[in-house]
């Protein structure tokens, strides 16, 4: 209590008012009482941690979202964006202060994490592999990736080029999850998906004609 007293503050960015939105927004999902990982749910939580933060951030590691940003185009991208990151750093480098507890959001809904419904609307692959018939795919599950696995997912498409898929970068497992597209792409037969290792499974979620949304069901 004495250490933070003497917090020297130098930034107007605050936990009330800006940091606990990113956090509630972005990270409350696994950072949270009885989550996979330490609660970042209060200012008391987060206090002695703001400097683990700021190196995590800079360093791209946190929020896990597992894939390059820019190589395919995602709805539920998770990544930090290059703003919120500098907030972050400015706020730790900043003394950390609180703000305003007036200033706060409300706590978010924390809902468990998704996965793919394994049935006839998703199709496990592994390796390189050719589709024999025409397919929406609505997003992609990484089933079975061996953990610190990098690789790049494409679709060569008949007469039309590679379709960037997604490029998983260090990815851990723990922190799987879905990657949906913001638009679904539409994959005709003879359709070559490239870039799945032997040893790893992925699963390509299908998009049902009446949602043009593939089915997920809760953990």
């Amino acid at each position: 209590m004495a250490a933070q007293a003497h917090d020297i503050i130098t930034t107007p960015i605050t936990w009330s008012r800006e940091i606990s939105r990113i956090v509630y927004d972005r990270c409350a999902s696994c950072h949270h009482a009885g989550g996979s990982a330490f609660s970042l749910m209060s200012y008391a939580d987060v206090r002695p941690w703001a400097e683990a933060v700021k190196e995590e951030v800079l360093a791209i590691r946190m929020p896990p979202w597992g894939a390059v940003k820019g190589f395919g185009n995602f709805r539920d991208d998770q990544a930090l964006t290059p703003e919120q990151i500098e907030i972050i750093a400015n706020w730790a480098s900043g003394g950390v202060p609180e703000g305003d507890p007036k200033d706060l959001p409300a706590l978010p809904k924390i809902q468990s994490g998704h996965r793919a419904e394994e049935s006839q609307v998703s199709m496990a692959i592994s390796g390189e592999f050719k589709l024999g018939r025409s397919i929406t795919l609505d997003g992609l599950d990484p089933k079975t990736i061996p953990t610190g696995a990098s690789f790049q997912i494409t679709a060569e498409i008949p007469d039309e080029g590679i379709e960037p898929l997604v490029w998983l970068n260090n990815y851990q497992p723990q922190f799987r999850h879905l990657f949906l597209f913001r638009t679904p792409i539409e994959l005709p037969a003879g359709t070559v998906i490239h870039g799945v290792p032997s040893d790893a499974t992925i699963l390509l979620l299908l998009a049902l004609p009446e949602s043009g949304r593939s089915v997920v069901e809760e953990k």
